[in-house]
């Protein structure tokens, strides 16, 4: 195991979504199928609140984010892809033991 799961937990993502967006309800069942809750929270952005993020997101959401190393995985995903995107960021973000 690497020292991030003592230091880098959780990991804070946000998933692009606005209301009544059906897709993003399917997003989030693959998030909660796949995210292990103590390393990962999701914060829920509803973009029709901001004008910037309805220029970026609105043809594209749901959108997962990781600000913190300028990430995204947009849909379509699947549980696999989305296994694989945070495999990814659990990687980088591992501190060195």
């Amino acid at each position: 195991m690497c020292s991030a799961e003592t230091s880098s937990y959780p990991i804070e993502l946000e998933l692009m979504t606005t209301s009544g967006c059906h897709l993003c309800d399917h997003a989030v069942e693959v998030l909660v199928q796949v995210l292990d809750p103590e390393k990962f929270t999701v914060d829920l952005v509803d973009i029709a609140y901001e004008d910037e993020l309805m220029e970026r997101y609105a043809e594209r959401i749901p959108v997962l984010v990781f600000k913190a190393q300028k990430k995204e995985l947009g849909w379509p995903f699947d549980q696999a892809q989305l296994s694989a995107f945070v495999n990814d960021l659990l990687s980088r973000t591992a501190v060195p033991g």
